[in-house]
């Protein structure tokens, strides 16, 4: 017992009142929540729990996610150890008042978020270039390259860090004063690019991938607001910093394995058979998940590439390896779209309701729809497409889905390969611009709805009411 008290007090002054432990621990324990299946097993449903919130939930669930982003990075090592000195330059430790303070480390805040809100936000209004180049190959393998060369910054292979003499200039940036503050804000991002550079990559890809402009703006702007909710409670309140060390070093690990996963990904589309290494269901994910928690148990994530020999680095290397191949087949098994038992069709039939059925020649199922005057449902989908798996899972595969509209004439066009003629023949035909795209027409021919973002089932059902 003897031994055990120094180590609680110590433990007490580290999670004091005024600590940012408590925090920083609810960051990582939110962090590590919206990245894992768990709570979709426990829901019995098999989306992640970012993915539910984003498409439950919506905004909402998108501004969830992009604040415990920011609020992780900023536990990372090139941003946590600036934040006392960075509040001490922008003057609100020699704040005259509490309302001072509060009003600078507010204007230091948003310069952070004017920054990333509009980078986030131009990559939404480029959207449709990048959608159209992520039907190239070899954009994918730059994009699975870029990010496997952040995820190596992560791990400390190297440093993403901008010039010395540019660096000392944007030292000087700011000062005491509102308009200081904010102008700090807005260099202090760039300062600290060997962390937010790898983990912001990620997310313009993401939002450049949406195409979501008001999406854009709120993850630009959430995610400023986590990054900056330590400087703020530092600088308003004087709330006490838990000391720096190895911990730092860990959320790296955990930024640089997920961003892994993402490269992994991206690299799927220009090798599609790497989806053939999982299916949708339970024997798949189990899988991934043991080698996720394998991986992290072997020193994925605690071990240090600097603390030991040649051991230590064998294990952070097998660690890695194992959570990264368990993440990628966990995810992989999440998105693909069930398969649809065969029995149910059958009774569905016999009961005498037409059911959703897909047809491959665009050319047969137009003709077969004006021949029978019913309404067509045009859906283009790529291997690359993400959107387009979303629709096949959680909105295509309905009940409710597959009932309504069993009347429709549905073709699925593939749009894989752009540099076949056809295929850009026919996405001429229909005005496709980007992926996904589900254009419905009704029996005279009539163009209805056009959706070209994921939507689900309760929407979709609502658009097509009464199109026949």
């Amino acid at each position: 017992m003897r031994a055990v008290r120094p180590a609680f007090r110590r433990a007490q002054s580290l999670f004091g009142p005024r600590s940012l432990a408590p925090l920083c621990l609810a960051a990582l324990a939110l962090g590590v929540l919206l990245l894992s299946p768990s709570a979709a097993f426990a829901a019995e449903d098999s989306r992640d729990l970012f993915t539910r919130l984003r498409e439950d939930y919506g905004l909402v669930g998108g501004a969830v996610g992009a604040f415990a982003g920011g609020l992780l990075t900023c536990l990372t090592p090139c941003v946590y150890p600036m934040i006392a000195i960075t509040v001490s330059v922008f003057g609100a430790k020699q704040a005259s008042s509490r309302k001072q303070a509060v009003l600078l480390s507010l204007s230091f805040v948003m310069g952070i978020a004017v920054l990333f809100t509009t980078l986030l936000v131009g990559a939404a209004l480029t959207g449709g270039l990048f959608g159209a180049a992520l039907q190239k190959w070899w954009v994918n393998v730059g994009i699975a390259l870029v990010m496997g060369a952040m995820a190596a910054s992560m791990f400390g292979a190297f440093e993403l860090t901008l010039p010395d003499s540019l660096m000392q200039r944007l030292s000087s940036v700011g000062g005491v004063g509102y308009g200081g503050a904010f102008a700090l804000g807005l260099v202090s991002s760039l300062i600290a690019a060997p962390c937010t550079g790898p983990v912001l990559t990620g997310v313009l890809l993401w939002i450049g991938k949406t195409q979501n402009v008001v999406l854009g703006a709120l993850v630009g702007f959430c995610y400023a607001l986590g990054l900056g909710l330590p400087f703020f409670l530092v600088g308003a309140f004087a709330v006490g910093l838990p000391k720096s060390g190895k911990w730092m070093v860990s959320v790296k690990s955990f930024f640089g394995t997920v961003l892994l996963v993402c490269a992994l990904y991206f690299l799927r589309y220009a090798i599609p058979a790497m989806t053939k290494v999982a299916r949708h269901d339970t024997m798949f994910m189990v899988a991934g998940g043991a080698a996720i928690l394998f991986g992290i148990l072997l020193g994925a994530v605690h071990l240090d590439w600097h603390d030991g020999g040649l051991g230590v680095k064998i294990r952070k290397a097998l660690g890695i390896t194992a959570a990264t191949a368990g993440g990628f087949i966990l995810w992989v098994s999440i998105e693909l779209p069930p398969e649809m038992p065969h029995v149910v069709a059958t009774a569905e039939a016999a009961a005498g309701k037409k059911l959703l059925a897909w047809e491959h020649s665009e050319k047969d199922a137009t003709e077969r729809a004006q021949r029978e005057k019913r309404p067509l449902m045009v859906d283009f989908t790529a291997d690359w497409c993400g959107a387009c798996k979303e629709f096949t899972k959680h909105t295509f595969s309905d009940p409710r889905v597959m009932e309504k509209a069993g009347n429709f004439v549905a073709v699925k066009f593939d749009a894989t390969d752009d540099e076949d003629p056809q295929v850009e023949q026919v996405k001429k035909k229909y005005g496709v611009v980007g992926l996904p795209t589900v254009v419905i027409f009704d029996s005279n021919g009539k163009e209805r709805q056009r959706f070209t973002e994921f939507v689900p089932a309760d929407r979709f059902l609502k658009a097509i009411e009464g199109i026949d």
